[in-house]
């Protein structure tokens, strides 16, 4: 997948294109239900598939002080959207001066003169431009103007049907990991959630209870879960899944480790079994599969090792098969 940052990227040569525009937070499976479609739309015509999305996310432009936790920082979300089969992104930066771009100006900018659209693929409720003062009907009119057609997609719900039901989208996949239901969160996505950051050295008091534990920095992308214990996974990005310690088993701390009396909220993986790891300074993907219990203070440092014995012995028996058992039921 080709990935752009401006139009000058863009080969003089391109096109035509279909086209879709969004933020694509989580890349959820209401988002790949639109994406892979309108990749087999695209090879059907000899088109290509191409998505426009935007960085920083507008609402932490707009209203940085009550912008929602992403799903997914930008890493995830582009590795997520090659995943789908697009033949290429252009990731737009969002800022304040971006968004003075009328609707008219951004159509014939970016969808005709830059990528040459055929088709452009929207939900029935797209707003664009200046003041979000494109919508449909804008959108369609600008189509007739300038030579390309819009195609309008319905909500996705899933295996929900019928009045009521809800559609898959990124505001429920945070409802959902705020309550540290990440089982649920999963069904959405269609795979576990993850965050991603950079091991960083902590107060190796894991380690010193015979816990060695990969604490992330407090930069990481990616919204962190409800507090908890959780059976996960951690993946070494530098290593290839498929290759020995590439993708690890891992029982995951959210929290801040009350029985210590800790004030920083961090994530910490815990590969069971293994010592030998020198993981600090790697850039790792952690991956939540389901809750084992919430955070709790205990009475002391014993009672808190025999749980935390019983925290990595589920999590050995609930992964002894892989990620495809454990997670059957997000299959697409």
């Amino acid at each position: 997948m080709q990935r752009w940052t401006d139009l000058s990227q863009v080969p003089a040569d391109f096109g035509p294109s279909i086209v879709t525009l969004g933020n694509f937070d989580g890349v959820h499976r209401g988002h790949r239900t639109v994406l892979t479609r309108m990749v087999a739309d695209a090879r059907a015509v000899g088109g290509a598939a191409v998505a426009v999305t935007f960085h920083p996310h507008p609402a932490q432009v707009h209203r940085p002080e009550s912008a929602p936790d992403l799903i997914t920082g930008i890493a995830d979300r582009l590795e997520l959207l090659a995943e789908t089969g697009l033949d290429a992104v252009l990731l737009l930066e969002y800022s304040l001066d971006f968004a003075q771009t009328t609707p008219e100006d951004f159509v014939r900018r970016y969808l005709v003169q830059g990528l040459r659209a055929s088709t452009v693929v929207v939900g029935h409720d797209v707003r664009f431009g200046r003041d979000n003062a494109g919508d449909l009907a804008t959108l369609t009119a600008l189509g007739r103007r300038y030579g390309f057609e819009v195609e309008v997609l319905q909500d996705v719900h899933g295996d929900l049907a019928g009045p009521g039901a809800r559609r898959w989208s990124s505001t429920w996949v945070r409802e959902l990991l705020a309550e540290g239901d990440v089982v649920s969160a999963a069904r959405i996505l269609g795979r576990p959630h993850r965050v991603r950051g950079v091991v960083v050295h902590g107060d190796a008091r894991g380690r010193g209870l015979g816990f060695p534990t990969a604490n992330l920095s407090q930069d990481l992308t990616g919204m962190v879960p409800a507090d908890g214990v959780y059976v996960g996974w951690l993946r070494r990005v530098d290593h290839p899944s498929d290759q020995p310690d590439g993708y690890l088993p891992a029982a995951i701390s959210v929290g801040t480790n009350p029985t210590f009396d800790g004030l920083q909220r961090r994530v910490e993986a815990h590969v069971p079994n293994r010592t030998d790891l020198d993981l600090y300074d790697e850039e790792v993907v952690v991956e939540f599969v389901d809750l084992l219990r919430p955070t709790v203070r205990f009475d002391s440092v014993e009672a808190l090792v025999t749980q935390m014995d019983q925290d990595v012995a589920q999590t050995v028996q609930r992964l002894a098969g892989g990620p495809l058992v454990v997670h059957p039921s997000v299959a697409d």
